[in-house]
């Protein structure tokens, strides 16, 4: 996946659904991971700084827990290797239920496509 062979919204809502599929699928987290993430990733969400390691960490218990999702990008804006972006995660987890999350993405990326450092501010939305 090339950052450059589509729209912005067409790149996040492809980045986002593509790895949360792999995701769930029975690749190793770790290799799922790496092919979205540089191995120095920083990502800052609502405050909280995740590296590598709290990445798989937090896909893992996504193979149990996810039922079904759907990405809506509203908005996308790129410069450079830049994208910032709006969107709204829907999902159906095993016993929670139904979730829906509002989120705001600032971030960086090499030119294979993989995230560098990014920040997210997210806001859940009443279903």
């Amino acid at each position: 996946m090339s950052f450059t062979d589509l729209s912005p919204k067409e790149f996040i809502a492809d980045f986002f659904g593509s790895m949360t599929e792999q995701v769930r699928g029975t690749a190793d987290a770790a290799e799922v991971i790496d092919r979205y993430y540089t191995p120095d990733i920083v990502q800052i969400v609502d405050g909280n700084r995740l590296d590598r390691a709290a990445l798989i960490a937090h896909v893992r218990p996504m193979r149990k827990n996810l039922v079904s999702y759907e990405f809506d990008v509203h908005e996308a804006l790129a410069l450079g290797d830049r994208i910032a972006a709006r969107f709204t995660i829907r999902g159906q987890m095993r016993k929670a239920g139904p979730i829906a999350t509002e989120v705001g993405l600032f971030a960086e990326f090499t030119s294979d496509g993989r995230m560098r450092h990014a920040h997210q501010m997210t806001r859940t939305v009443k279903i």
